[in-house]
Order: C-alpha cells, then sequence, then structure tokens
C-alpha cells in the first residue's frame, strides 16, 4: 500500500490552491489597449505598434504629460515602428528595421525621435542614451476642433512614394512625412522580368512606364510585344493608343482607341467604349 507523507500532503494542497488562484483571476479590458496598424506605402510595409490610453476626462499636453519632457508616444511599452525597406522620415534616411518612436510634445512643436533601442519599457529611464537614436527632428503641432479622445496614430495621404505618419490626441495633432523607394523597386523588377516570355509583364511594364511619364517609345515597344504574344485586347489596345498619344503622334492614337473601341464593343465593356470616345474627341483637337 501506498505510504502518505506530510510532504505528499503539502504538495498536493498547494497544487489545488495555485488552481483555485488561476481559476479566480478576472479577464478585464486593458485601459489603454494596444494597437497594431500595418499599411503598405508603395511596395513597402509599415507596421507600427503601440497602446492607446483615453483622456477620461483629464488635461493631457501640459498637464497630465508636462511639455518638454520624453514620452513613449502611448502607454505601456515604447511605441514601436517597423519599416520593411529603406525608407525617409522628414528626409532623413531610416534603414528598414524596427524603432522606437519616442516624442518630446511641446506647446508650438513636437521632438520626434526614431531610437535603435526597442527594449525599453517605456522611455527606459536612466537606462535610455540619446547615442541610440537614428535621428532626431522637430515639426509644428496643430490644433484640431474635435477633440481625439483615445491616442490615435495613423498613415495617411497615401500615395506610390510615401505618406503621413498623424500622431493625435486630445485637440493636438501632429504630422511627419514618410518617403519610400517605390520607382527603383518597380524598375528593378521590371528589368528583372523583362526577359520572360509573359505578354502580361510587358503590359504591367508599359502601363507603368504609361502612367509614370518615362520613355514613352520603350512603352509602346513593350505593349506592341505584349499583343504580339497574348493577341490583340481591347485594354491593350487602349493603353497602346495613350502611348501613342504621350509621343503626340495622334493619327495612330485616334486609328488605335477607334480598334481598342470596337473590340471593347465586341465584348460588351461599355466603360472603354466611353473612354476611348473621350479620347478620340480631345486628341482630334490636337491633331
Amino acid at each position: 500500500m501506498k505510504k502518505i507523507t506530510l510532504l505528499s500532503v503539502i504538495s498536493t494542497l498547494c497544487l489545488l490552491m495555485s488552481a483555485v488562484q488561476i481559476n479566480a483571476q478576472i479577464e478585464a479590458p486593458q485601459p489603454s489597449p494596444t494597437s497594431t496598424l500595418t499599411q503598405t506605402v508603395g511596395l513597402t510595409e509599415v507596421k507600427i505598434e503601440y497602446s492607446r490610453p483615453g483622456l477620461k476626462g483629464r488635461t493631457m499636453f501640459g498637464g497630465h504629460l508636462p511639455y518638454d519632457k520624453i514620452w513613449r508616444t502611448g502607454a505601456n511599452a515604447s511605441t514601436k515602428i517597423t519599416v520593411s525597406d529603406d525608407v525617409q522620415i522628414n528626409d532623413k534616411d531610416l534603414p528598414k528595421g524596427t524603432y522606437a518612436l519616442y516624442t518630446i510634445p511641446g506647446e508650438d512643436e513636437w521632438t520626434i525621435i526614431l531610437h535603435k533601442n526597442i527594449n525599453h519599457w517605456g522611455v527606459g529611464g536612466k537606462k535610455y542614451k540619446e547615442e541610440e537614436d537614428a535621428f532626431r527632428f522637430k515639426v509644428p503641432s496643430s490644433r484640431v476642433k474635435n477633440k481625439v479622445e483615445t491616442f490615435t496614430i495613423d498613415i495617411n495621404d497615401i500615395r506610390n512614394e510615401g505618406g503621413t505618419i498623424n500622431i493625435m490626441w486630445e485637440n493636438t495633432k501632429v504630422s511627419f512625412n514618410l518617403a519610400v523607394d517605390t520607382d527603383n523597386k518597380v524598375m528593378s523588377d521590371i528589368k528583372r522580368k523583362m526577359k520572360g516570355i509573359s505578354g502580361s509583364t510587358y503590359y504591367q511594364a508599359a502601363r507603368y512606364y504609361h502612367e509614370t511619364g518615362k520613355d514613352a517609345n520603350e512603352a509602346l515597344e513593350w505593349i506592341s510585344k505584349a499583343m504580339e504574344l497574348d493577341g490583340e485586347k481591347f485594354w491593350m489596345m487602349r493603353l497602346k493608343a495613350l502611348i501613342y498619344a504621350d509621343l503626340r503622334k495622334y493619327s495612330y492614337a485616334i486609328k488605335t482607341a477607334k480598334k481598342s473601341s470596337a473590340l471593347a464593343k465586341e465584348a460588351g465593356n461599355e466603360s472603354y467604349v466611353s473612354m476611348n470616345a473621350a479620347s478620340i474627341k480631345e486628341w482630334t483637337k490636337k491633331k
């Protein structure tokens, strides 16, 4: 028969008490819930991880958060910003990677800090070393009419070449620029893939050249190759007409647009018929 010792009884009681304590814990909402913003800008992924405190009746800037003191830019752990490629922040080069985003709020302007050490809780206290900053810069602050209750960071005004990062809370907003090198990435991808035989690759390259105002003669060559490989499609004909217009060869542009319209009409795509009609009218005046 198994012998029961005092030690085994105590161990069992301890396990039972631990289980009771675990089950007794109540899951409640966090006062400053965490948020992750992931945004593609051009071809670069930008991720911002931060906690979002609320005003809850408090005066924040110049009150609960004094001016001219470094701030974690949120609550809890330091706010993190991750970029998948090398970017520029307010014309300053930032290599791809993850950084802590700190700020120093002021009454009329803020200091924005990108910091290499991402292991601090909050601002790190005495462990914070300014020499670990990637860089700092100042931006003006502005007032917003409608009070922002919950601390917010967003990315807006998104374009192929960049966007704007906004920090908003209470009646204060600060913004700074994000620039990404989309053009070089696309150009490298085009050159890498041009040896392939896909008609869609030639079409995509030609469309990008047209949309960004690059060499129209090369774009014309590529759209022609696309049609050689995939046949004459109404959307390809439309692009070829636009490229002819880029080259100011309006007679060719009109002739090609008419062919695009005929093909689009056969396919039941009235949108392209209308677009071509408008272009033909415009180009006829320029002949």
